[in-house]
């Protein structure tokens, strides 16, 4: 299950080139929340910032810190180990705002702690502000990202890729995930986090696919007959699974997605065989870019800031932008 390279949407643009991430403090991510925290109630969100370091290494820090169970330290979304973010968690009681204020841990500042009623559950956020630093870039680079992220700002938006850290290390996670379901033998003694990440792979793979040939196909901001739409218009792929919406039947849109399933040598029963782990759902086509702003650095460096949606990768943007992977 290799994937293709990606195609570029925006291939008649020239890109900047250049390194990302060349230090954490390149790559700087904000939690955008979806409530502010409300001031009382039984647990307490922090306001962190964290370098060099995952969510769930730094909850757990923070739990150990704390004194509480780290499964009762709650996030709404994972955060890159390789930059500098920043984003809220809860701690459960009885830990107090003064003590939560006053934790000490390697890779962790926390800026901020306030009460709340409720742990913070996955997905409770707005979205991520980023702010994107790239060395090395060639010659009238910001005039460059300026022109190709218009473009990504326009309807339908950007391309909602799967970055690459999707797949792994090796970039064998589909193919991993893909011999789990079909010999659900082989999953003995796998950790249940790793094959429901693994199984996850096949399904980001893909649409991958699916969006791959809506774009070469000309066919990435048009909707066709049978196309899914949400409710802010967008049209969505499919994440399959044995429980997902599919398009009607006899119609463009679920030939298309047959075809994919066909290419990989799979069928929507396949993943029957991880039950509730791919239940299957749907997802936008694109992304709405915000807030776009392009700053030059100096002669050698710009930094790129946007704002996307929660699922969205800053990293399938960039790629526009800097085009430094083959097509």
């Amino acid at each position: 299950m290799t994937a293709a390279p990606l195609p570029y949407l925006t291939a008649d643009l020239a890109g900047i080139g250049g390194i990302l991430r060349a230090r954490p403090e390149d790559f700087v991510v904000e939690e955008l929340p979806a409530y502010p925290a409300a001031g009382d109630g039984a647990h307490v969100f922090v306001w962190i910032e964290k370098r060099g370091i995952t969510t769930d290494a730094a909850a757990a820090a923070l739990a150990r810190a704390s004194g509480v169970e780290p499964r009762d330290v709650g996030w709404a979304g994972m955060k890159d180990r390789h930059a500098l973010t920043r984003q809220w968690l809860s701690l459960p009681p009885p830990v107090t705002p003064e003590r939560a204020a006053a934790l000490a841990v390697e890779g962790v500042t926390v800026l901020a702690a306030t009460r709340h009623p409720h742990k913070l559950r996955t997905g409770h956020l707005h979205g991520n502000r980023f702010v994107l630093t790239v060395r090395d870039v060639a010659p009238g680079a910001a005039a460059r990202a300026a022109a190709i992220l218009a473009r990504l700002a326009a309807p339908p938006g950007a391309p909602n890729w799967y970055g690459e850290q999707r797949f792994g290390a090796a970039g064998d996670n589909a193919e991993r995930g893909l011999a789990l379901l079909r010999d659900p033998r082989a999953g003995r003694g796998v950790p249940p986090k790793l094959r429901r990440l693994l199984i996850s792979s096949v399904q980001s793979s893909l649409f991958n696919a699916w969006l791959r040939a809506r774009v070469d196909d000309g066919l990435y901001a048009e909707v066709i007959d049978g196309d899914l739409t949400d409710r802010r218009g967008k049209v969505t792929g499919p994440m399959f699974g044995s429980e997902m919406r599919g398009p009607a039947a006899g119609t463009l849109a679920a030939a298309r997605e047959a075809a994919v399933l066909d290419a990989a040598g799979v069928t929507v029963e396949t993943f029957a065989t991880a039950g509730k782990l791919a239940e299957g759902t749907r997802r936008p086509l694109a992304v709405d870019l915000g807030e776009v702003s392009v700053a030059e650095v100096d002669a050698t460096a710009v930094t790129v800031g946007f704002t996307l949606p929660p699922g969205a990768y800053a990293t399938a943007v960039m790629r526009e932008v800097m085009k430094d992977q083959p097509r």
